[in-house]
């Protein structure tokens, strides 16, 4: 398989998927250089910011993406480590303004965020 250039799409970075591509490019990411400069954490970033809900799986298979493995190549201290950094991403967006109309207007009602 050759290396992505610079105009290739996300995609064609081996696990990285048609959902996940689609993810990326709501989020302004749509090429593989971009992605790899951006670096998985603060494209998770903002792929949360433009409405991603957060999982832990799609975070690391993101991280594991961009190395080049496939998501159940990440156990042991490595996923423990990524977790502490997942959590800390949800933990610091939680407390971010939301950026939907929904999710304002679900909040004047009362029901709070969906995430």
């Amino acid at each position: 398989m050759t290396e992505p250039t610079d105009g290739d799409p996300v995609t064609a970075i081996r696990h990285i998927g048609p959902a996940q591509g689609a993810e990326l490019a709501r989020a302004g990411i749509t090429t593989a250089t971009r992605l790899r400069q951006v670096g998985a954490h603060d494209a998770y970033r903002a792929m949360m910011a433009t409405g991603t809900r957060p999982h832990f799986i799609g975070y690391y298979a993101l991280h594991m993406a961009l190395q080049g493995r496939p998501w159940n190549d990440c156990k042991g201290p490595e996923k423990d480590a990524l977790r502490v950094r997942f959590d800390a991403l949800k933990a610091e967006l939680a407390g971010a303004p939301t950026d939907s109309v929904l999710e304002r207007m679900l909040d004047e009602i009362g029901t709070g965020r969906r995430r």
